[in-house]
């Protein structure tokens, strides 16, 4: 079994944000799937999909994103998730706008909900699907900026990173973060299958 986890913070007031990002993902790849999120679990919402051998446990953390561990720290456990088999997708300030990155450690480079998961395990030894959200334009208030929604004319442009990372994250769950990372962190990476899990048919709790 393998773990996506899309960091970013509840309720609707904060879904169209650029801390959302990762919720946006994965909620994207769940619809791909025809996976519904059925269930609440380990402070999170939860979903999962099975084919052939593999199943695909998707969450996103109801902790708020400072406290993103939380969840992420008991599905790993519950589930004896190997940290290998774990992808942590979530906004980046330092990547241009459009732009994702595919790793397979590192820190948490000031990301607080990244910060909250990296305590929880222990470790920094887990993959992680960055999307960048740098603006072209210099940021007077960090928090304020990553809180805000996106601009209507920067859409478009999320919009299609929005599917590059899905496309990424089934990727690294069907081949691995070498595969992964080989074909989307190149410079301009073409957009793969718009519908790569289209085949999914099952989904169901474990």
């Amino acid at each position: 079994m393998k773990l996506i986890v899309g960091l970013g913070n509840p309720g609707q007031a904060y879904a169209r944000t650029r801390h959302n990002l990762g919720f946006r993902v994965v909620d994207r790849l769940a619809e791909k799937l025809g996976t519904t999120w059925m269930w609440h679990e380990a402070h999170a919402l939860v979903g999962m999909a099975r084919m052939d051998e593999l199943s695909l446990l998707l969450a996103k953390p109801q902790t708020y994103m400072n406290l993103s561990g939380r969840a992420v720290g008991e599905l790993v456990r519950r589930y004896e998730i190997p940290l290998e088999g774990l992808l942590v997708v979530l906004d980046d300030l330092d990547l241009p706008l459009g732009t994702i990155r595919i790793r397979r450690k590192g820190s948490a480079g000031g990301h607080r909900g990244l910060s909250s998961v990296i305590e929880a395990l222990s470790s920094v030894e887990f993959p992680r699907l960055r999307l960048g959200i740098r603006p072209n334009a210099s940021i007077a208030d960090t928090v304020a900026f990553v809180l805000s929604p996106f601009e209507p004319e920067e859409e478009p442009i999320v919009e299609e990173m929005i599917e590059r990372a899905v496309a990424a994250a089934w990727r690294w769950a069907q081949e691995g973060i070498e595969r992964a990372m080989a074909e989307f962190n190149a410079r301009g990476p073409a957009l793969a299958d718009p519908s790569p899990v289209a085949h999914y048919s099952e989904s169901g709790k474990r």
